[in-house]
C-alpha cells in the first residue's frame, strides 16, 4: 500500500520540478486519476495549470454537467469536441485503431488549447495498470499505447504512473477531495466508443448512454459494484408486441474489482437483472433483447475493446 502523505509531498515536488515555472495543460475527466491530479497540481503549481475538460460526444449521460458542478473553484476550460472525435472514427471498426484515433485526437486538441494559452507541458492521470496492459498489448490505453508518438509537447508529467487505482483513491482521501470523486466508478477514456462492437456513430452512442444509465441507475445505489455498464454488441431480432423487431442486442456487465488488474462478475439476483432488462428494452424502443455478462477478468477483460 502506498504511504499517502509521503506519496503526496513526493508528487508536489516532481510537478513542481518536471515543470520547470512552465504552464502545464491538463486532462480533467472528472475521475478519481485525473481529479487527484488537478488536486497535486494545484498545490505544485498553482495558476500555471491549465485544467481542460473535453467533451468528446462520448461521455456518460448529464457528464458535463456533473463536472461543472464538481470543479466549481478552478478555472476548468471545456472543450466541445464531438464533430470532431466522431469525423476521427468514421468507417473505424477495429477496436485498436479506435483508441488510437480517439488519443491522437486527445493530443491534437490539447497540443491547440496549449498554444493558446502558453503552455508547453501536458499532465495527465495514467495509473500503473495502464502502462501494463498497453505494454503488454492487451489493449491500447488512449493515454498510452493509443498515444501519437509526434507530439508538440515538451514533456509529459504523469505523477500517478506507479499506483493502482486502490492506492488512487487513498491518495483522494488523504488530498480531502470529495467523497463522490474517490469513490467514483472508472470510465475508459475513450468513454462509449469502447463499448460499442463495430463503428461508432451517434446512433449508436445515443442507444448505449442511455442503456449505461439504466444500469447504473439500477446497480450502483444498491450493489456498490467496482465498475458497471452497458455495452451495445450488435443486431438481433426480437419482438416489440406481435411485430418483428431487428434491434440492438445490450450487454450489461457489473465487477468486483481491488485494481482493475483482476476481475469478478456479481451475481445479481434474477430480479434485479429482469428488471433491468425490462427497463432497457422498454425505455429504448431500438433494442430487441439484454444479456448479462458473467465472465471474469482474466480471460475476459472488463471492458468490451
Amino acid at each position: 500500500m502506498v504511504d499517502v502523505e509521503r506519496f503526496i509531498g513526493e508528487a508536489i515536488r516532481r510537478i513542481r520540478d518536471d515543470s520547470g515555472r512552465e504552464k502545464v495543460v491538463m486532462a480533467l475527466s472528472g475521475g478519481v486519476d485525473s481529479s487527484v491530479c488537478a488536486a497535486l497540481a494545484a498545490r505544485a503549481i498553482g495558476d500555471a495549470l491549465v485544467p481542460i475538460y473535453v467533451d468528446t460526444g462520448l461521455m456518460r449521460k448529464g457528464e458535463t454537467d456533473l463536472i461543472r458542478s464538481l470543479f466549481p473553484d478552478i478555472d476548468l476550460r471545456i472543450i466541445d469536441a464531438g464533430d470532431e472525435f466522431f469525423e476521427a472514427l468514421k468507417g473505424v471498426t477495429d477496436p485498436e485503431e479506435k483508441r488510437k484515433a480517439i488519443g491522437e485526437r486527445f493530443i491534437r486538441i490539447f497540443e491547440r488549447e496549449a498554444k493558446r494559452t502558453g503552455a508547453t507541458m501536458l499532465l495527465q492521470g495514467t495509473i500503473y495498470p495502464d502502462r501494463v496492459e498497453s505494454e503488454g498489448g492487451i489493449k491500447s490505453h488512449h493515454n498510452v499505447g493509443g498515444m501519437p508518438l509526434d507530439v508538440e509537447f515538451s514533456g509529459i508529467i504523469e505523477p500517478l504512473a506507479d499506483l493502482y487505482k486502490d492506492e488512487v483513491r487513498e491518495v483522494a482521501g488523504g488530498l480531502g477531495l470529495p467523497a463522490e470523486l474517490q469513490h467514483r466508478m472508472p470510465f475508459p477514456g475513450p468513454g462509449l466508443a469502447v463499448r460499442i462492437l463495430g463503428e461508432v456513430t451517434r446512433e449508436k452512442v445515443a442507444i448505449v448512454r442511455e442503456a449505461n444509465a439504466i444500469v447504473e441507475e439500477c446497480l450502483v445505489e444498491e450493489f456498490r459494484p467496482w465498475q458497471c455498464f452497458a455495452a451495445l454488441l450488435g443486431l438481433g431480432t426480437g419482438m416489440k408486441g406481435d411485430a418483428r423487431l431487428h434491434g440492438w442486442i445490450v450487454a450489461v456487465r457489473a465487477v468486483d474489482s481491488r485494481d482493475g488488474m483482476t476481475a469478478d462478475p456479481l451475481l445479481l439476483p434474477h430480479e434485479t437483472l429482469t428488471r433491468m432488462a425490462s427497463r432497457i428494452t422498454s425505455e429504448i424502443p431500438e433494442v430487441a433483447r439484454v444479456v448479462y455478462d458473467v465472465t471474469p477478468k482474466p480471460p475476459a477483460t472488463i471492458e468490451y475493446e
